[in-house]
């Protein structure tokens, strides 16, 4: 089953202020996702925040980056 990951409009302008090698960890999570659902216990720091939103670390240290998602 494959899974279909949308994003807010406003999203890609963020997306391009981001450091690039943040922005191609978010690109390879999407992917992840598409392929493997949601629910993505295996990537760092990977939490349910409350009904049906979840979170991950893409880049620990100082900025962490963080990406959150709904189902």
């Amino acid at each position: 089953m494959t899974w279909t990951v949308t994003e807010k409009r406003n999203l890609n302008k963020r997306i391009r202020k981001l450091p690039e090698n943040v922005q191609n960890i978010l690109i390879t999570l999407k992917k992840d996702m598409e392929i493997n659902g949601p629910i993505r216990g295996d990537w760092p720091n990977f939490s349910a925040l409350s009904d049906g939103r979840y979170h991950c670390h893409l880049k620990k240290g100082h900025p962490t980056y963080v990406a959150i998602w709904e189902v």
